[in-house]
């Protein structure tokens, strides 16, 4: 058993090539290996989102505060609040964060192939993310 107390782990800004506004990062847990899954909790500002990426193995989302939105390629854009859980499959292009108003917070989990967990791409347009 292994157990990692809170504020044992230090916070970190989101890189701004992989997100716009303010975001911080707080790392929750990377399993041992042979296990492959890790999870932070990660706080966006209003205004503030990740760039589109995608996961090797998936994603899921636990909104546990605030107001966010999410959307993959080609779908509309969802609201998701607290308590909603949100799936992304493997190699689903999409992106999630804050809306303009409201920050959101949300538990990440996410599995690594060969070493990695995501693919960044672009990031999401002030165009895109304002049509909403």
């Amino acid at each position: 058993m292994k157990i990692t107390r809170v504020g044992s782990q230090p916070s970190a800004r989101g890189p701004e090539e992989w997100f716009t506004g303010t975001v911080r990062i707080d790392p929750l847990f990377q399993a041992p290996d042979p296990a492959l899954v890790q999870g932070a909790s990660v706080t966006f500002e209003p205004g503030a989102r990740t760039a589109w990426h995608t996961h090797p193995l998936g994603q899921t989302l636990i909104v546990t505060a605030g107001c966010g939105w999410a959307q993959r390629e080609g779908g509309p854009v969802e609201e998701i609040r607290p308590g909603d859980v949100v799936w992304f499959a493997p190699g689903e292009k999409h992106w999630h964060g804050a809306t303009p108003r409201t920050a959101m917070t949300h538990i990440a989990i996410q599995e690594r192939l060969d070493g990695k967990v995501v693919d960044w791409m672009e990031k999401v347009s002030d165009e895109q993310y304002q049509s909403v």
